[in-house]
């Protein structure tokens, strides 16, 4: 059933309610039926009568899609770019397909970390269990064991995984702008370790009857606090995360459960566990965060510098409303592309506070000694 087809009925319906309501007792008593029938329409199940199946391939060339030379994706027979609205009026079956395509983005970046990169994969946590869930972060090899810098890269909140910076600039501009890979290669060359967070990876999905089992059997011996905590913690994940869910699995044919990964089942808590159990054992003198977006938020309070989304030329000073990190301009208007454009800005940030603590040149105060409680305000 065409959505045009579903608009032309509701119409008719309103008509008809519209022309009820001039008339008598009689009239107002079939208004009120029809408001009920009109209540009971459900317009998510009418657009999936004739929709097609929501079976998509589960690789790129399935997808008969691939990455040319400069890192844009193309169709391998056309040499167009990623078309979203494959199929005119469903919207749903389009986004369910630029979403399965996205999840071979996914892990097309993490073989790129590790093939090009040559980054190691770690499994999280440290000490899990063959059986329980798990994440993982990438490293170098001398990310523990680099005496001098380590450059720390944390993505933002979303879809988005270890490497990507945005989903969206990778379909639809290229590798370089949507991924971590430049700054990767950067850092290496430049003579820093690397590790690279992966803080939307927070639990696996199961088949209900199946987490069943598992949580009965996971939890049968954790403390009743800690576990109240870790519900609370991940009660409150699942609310911030439920909007940037909604179109991962839109019709989904088994209804599944969300089995959460010990210690790291929220962004949050995922920063903490890579910063006890790897960063704070490193080696490196100097410790440096790339953070985009929403990652961050856990590091505001360092000595940092934000480059926003402006429309002022590259490095020049915003102002803010808030006392937070100094802010300048990253030279585009385009939030997702902020990471991207400000890259050589950041890496001359990062020489500079080196060559300042190394020449005990005191560095420029920040926001932190002066900071102003948000209460306040």
């Amino acid at each position: 059933m065409s959505s045009s087809f579903i608009t032309l009925i509701l119409l008719t319906i309103w008509i008809n309610m519209a022309q009820l309501q001039q008339g008598g007792p009689d009239e107002k008593e079939k208004t009120t039926a029809l408001k009920d029938l009109l209540s009971r329409i459900d317009l998510d199940e009418l657009m999936k009568k004739d929709e097609p199946p929501l079976e998509f391939p589960d690789t790129l060339e399935g997808f008969e899609y691939a990455f040319n030379e400069k890192g844009q994706l193309r169709h391998i027979k056309t040499g167009e770019p990623f078309v979203f609205n494959y199929r005119e009026d469903l919207h749903r079956w389009n986004q369910k397909r630029y979403e399965a395509l996205g999840e071979i983005i996914t892990k097309y970046v993490y073989e790129l970390l590790e093939k090009e990169c040559h980054l190691k994969k770690v499994t999280l946590p440290v000490d899990a269990t063959e059986s329980e869930p798990k994440s993982f972060i990438f490293m170098s090899e001398d990310a523990l064991t680099n005496p001098d810098k380590l450059m720390v890269l944390i993505h933002g909140s979303g879809v988005v995984r270890a490497g990507q910076w945005a989903r969206r600039l990778i379909i639809n501009e290229d590798l370089d702008s949507g991924t971590q890979i430049p700054y990767i290669k950067r850092a290496i060359e430049e003579g820093y370790g690397v590790i690279v967070l992966n803080p939307n990876e927070n639990y696996i999905e199961v088949e209900k009857t199946k987490a069943q089992v598992q949580l009965s059997s996971d939890s049968s011996d954790e403390p009743a606090e800690k576990r109240e905590r870790k519900d609370k913690i991940q009660k409150e994940t699942k609310k911030r995360r439920d909007f940037y869910e909604k179109y991962r699995n839109p019709q989904k044919e088994k209804e599944t459960v969300q089995l959460y990964i010990r210690d790291n089942g929220s962004p949050e808590e995922h920063a903490i566990y890579v910063w006890d159990h790897f960063i704070a054992e490193s080696a490196a003198e100097n410790i440096f965060f790339v953070a985009h977006s929403y990652g961050g938020l856990a590091f505001v309070e360092l000595n940092c510098c934000n480059w926003v989304s402006s429309s002022e030329p590259l490095d020049t000073s915003v102002e803010s409303m808030l006392p937070d990190c100094p802010r300048v301009s990253a030279g585009t208007e385009r939030h997702e592309l902020t990471s991207w454009k400000s890259l050589p800005s950041i890496f001359k940030f990062f020489s500079e506070a080196s060559e300042a603590k190394n020449s005990s040149v005191k560095l420029a105060p920040t926001r932190r000694s002066n900071r102003i409680k948000y209460e306040e305000l």
